[in-house]
């Protein structure tokens, strides 16, 4: 979060906008909403209580929760979060966090198994990242072929087409936005993402961002127009 900020920061003065980058103006930032009128939330794993209807009343038209990561974990938070989205009038969409240490296959029918399939739901999400308990680094072309696998399979159960959202570190080392064609979703603070192959359909913002309903920094997130 220091990080994001002080990006946040060295934006403001590099665009001119010195004096404003106190507290307030940073965790209050967001993207313009008429360059970029759909804008929403993404929330971490047991994000605690969220009152859903403030949500919406701060400018948040969805929001995605994290279902599962890898094969064996399924957010306790996710099953009650995902039913109060619609009565909020937020739509919603499910994440999967990848592992890189774990088969492919097996995290894709953990998803498909704890996910239902429902009508008004968003893309589902694959991310895609480094993460500290896995230090697996398979080689590009198996990682391209697992990440296919896992990709058809949920698309299978979704029957829709499946998001990436890629971290930079990842993409840097595998290229991977490139090799599999799926609307892509990047991540970097304040400053308009450029590191993906092709242009990016979603666009996390702020990692620090903060709003009423909600305790703590959310992830602020906007779709292209």
């Amino acid at each position: 979060m220091a990080y994001g900020l002080l990006k946040f920061a060295a934006a403001l003065a590099a665009t001119g906008f010195v004096g404003i980058c106190g507290w307030t103006a940073a965790t209050g930032w967001h993207p313009d909403v008429k360059q970029y009128p759909l804008q929403g939330i993404d929330l971490a794993e047991n994000p605690g209580p969220v009152e859903w209807g403030t949500v919406r009343a701060r400018g948040a038209d969805f929001a995605y929760l994290v279902a599962t990561s890898g094969t064996d974990r399924r957010d306790p938070g996710f099953e009650a979060n995902w039913a109060a989205l619609p009565d909020a009038g937020l739509r919603r969409g499910a994440v999967h966090v990848y592992s890189l240490c774990q088969r492919a296959d097996e995290q894709a029918n953990a998803f498909n198994t704890f996910v239902p399939r429902t009508a008004d739901a968003l893309p589902t999400a694959v991310d895609i990242a480094f993460h500290d308990d896995c230090t697996a680094r398979p080689n590009r072309a198996t990682l391209i072929a697992d990440v296919a696998q896992f990709v058809t399979m949920v698309e299978t159960h979704t029957r829709q087409p499946v998001m990436l959202r890629i971290s930079k570190a990842v993409d840097t080392q595998y290229s991977l936005s490139g090799a599999v064609p799926r609307p892509l979703w990047a991540v970097e603070n304040v400053l308009k993402p450029d590191y993906t192959a092709r242009p990016w359909r979603m666009w996390r913002a702020s990692d620090f961002r903060r709003i009423d309903g909600i305790e703590g920094p959310v992830n602020w997130d906007v779709v292209a127009s």
